[in-house]
């Protein structure tokens, strides 16, 4: 049952960080560049994001503590 675990969050962060990415793209490189081709960025962080998303919660943990002991 824990492998399941595994693949659904991984799915899930590469979902939100693929549209993170190309709504980054699409500011940067204007509309219809960002729209054509910003996909592949975004399709290429999301699947590494996918694979690394137990790191990305710790490092995300990390600096909600950082921010909150420092405020």
């Amino acid at each position: 049952m824990s492998g399941d675990t595994y693949g659904i969050w991984a799915v899930l962060v590469g979902i939100i960080v693929f549209i993170g990415v190309w709504i980054y793209a699409i500011a940067q490189w204007g509309f219809l560049l960002g729209i054509m081709v910003g996909w592949i960025p975004a399709m290429i962080t999301a699947y590494i994001a996918g694979f690394l998303w137990p790191l990305l919660a710790v490092v995300i943990v990390l600096f909600i503590g950082f921010i909150l002991m420092n405020s």
